[in-house]
């Protein structure tokens, strides 16, 4: 056991280290593992020797950016854990930063598996992402989308999910079409909402710039030079992953998304997500990337509950879905 003390000038500038109910802080420690105090202006870090010095060094840099910018939230916190913990990591998060928005807001991948995830939707026209919940896949692919469209390179954006219910029915949902289809739709719109202001993200859609559809209104349609996005893609079966990847138009690019772990089909129902995976591996200008628990920048404990459901004793452990690992891509550099 090791222990070290980080001094505050100002023992106020603890309230806005700590964050909220201590937020900022319990990220450190959940991280890594270690106990944190703090008292008349003297933070004591105390564990394991190697976590201790980390925990320290994070600590330091976020005092040092308090001091400069008045406060931080646990997006700097984990920006700032994944700087210490992972160097390589670190240098490609910084190559892969998303410049979003009017405001010039940026985004960085927090893991190697993101930057990977991030750089292979740059370089390929087609992606597939397989991961965990919570692992940014709709979140990264969006923000990508909004780069592209923010730089000219599309002119729009199409954000497209299965209309399946998660192992339940609701029955006969009120309302017009819209309101029906909205309770499916809404984790893209919430994804989006986050990187654009909601006033343009209104006018957009009403230009048809963003759209927001169901998979099953895909058919029969050509894309060109839009950014296409097929989310919770676990869902779709082997003939709507067939459609929605043939409406692929000239200067378009498709990613998606989905996790294999949590496909709500009715049994016996092949997902088209890992159909898709197996039948279009080492086809050139297809990138497939594979992401893990270790890319999980939720809540600290969504990490340990998908390594728990994922452990032996689960069924789908035994998935034999092609893959290359932790985040490698296949088509141009091999195969899944």
């Amino acid at each position: 056991m090791s222990e070290s003390t980080l001094t505050l000038s100002d023992p106020q500038l603890a309230l806005q280290l700590f964050g909220p109910q201590d937020n900022n802080l319990r990220l450190v420690r959940n991280q890594l593992g270690v106990a944190i105090t703090h008292r008349s202006g003297q933070i004591r870090i105390s564990g394991p020797a190697d976590s201790v010095r980390l925990a320290t060094e994070i600590l330091e840099r976020l005092k040092d950016k308090v001091v400069r910018q008045g406060k931080i939230g646990p997006e700097e916190v984990g920006d700032a854990l994944a700087l210490a913990t992972g160097p390589r990591a670190a240098l490609a998060h910084e190559k892969s930063e998303l410049a979003i928005g009017n405001a010039g807001r940026r985004i960085r991948p927090r893991t190697e598996g993101q930057a990977a995830y991030v750089d292979a939707i740059r370089q390929h026209d087609m992606t597939f992402c397989i991961g965990p919940a919570g692992c940014g896949k709709t979140y990264l692919a969006v923000a990508t989308a909004v780069e592209a469209l923010k730089t000219k390179a599309i002119r729009k954006i199409v954000l497209v999910r299965p209309a399946v219910e998660a192992g339940e029915s609701l029955g006969y949902l009120p309302g017009d079409l819209q309101e029906k289809l909205n309770p499916y739709l809404r984790p893209l719109l919430d994804a989006i909402n986050e990187m654009v202001d909601f006033d343009q993200v209104k006018f957009l859609r009403e230009q048809d710039v963003i759209e927001v559809i169901p998979l099953a209104y895909m058919r029969g349609r050509t894309l060109n030079q839009a950014f296409v996005i097929l989310d919770e893609a676990q869902n779709a079966t082997v003939a709507q992953m067939k459609m929605f990847l043939t409406r692929m138009g000239e200067g378009s690019k498709i990613v998606v998304s989905g996790d294999i772990t949590q496909v709500d089909l009715p049994p016996g129902v092949t997902s088209g997500l890992r159909d898709a995976v197996q039948r279009l591996s080492g086809i050139p200008g297809i990138s497939f990337i594979r992401l893990n628990e270790n890319d999980i920048v939720r809540h600290p404990l969504v990490r340990k509950i998908v390594a728990a459901y994922d452990g032996p004793s689960n069924s789908l452990a035994s998935d034999k879905t092609p893959s290359t690992g932790r985040n490698g891509s296949a088509g141009d550099h091999g195969t899944p």
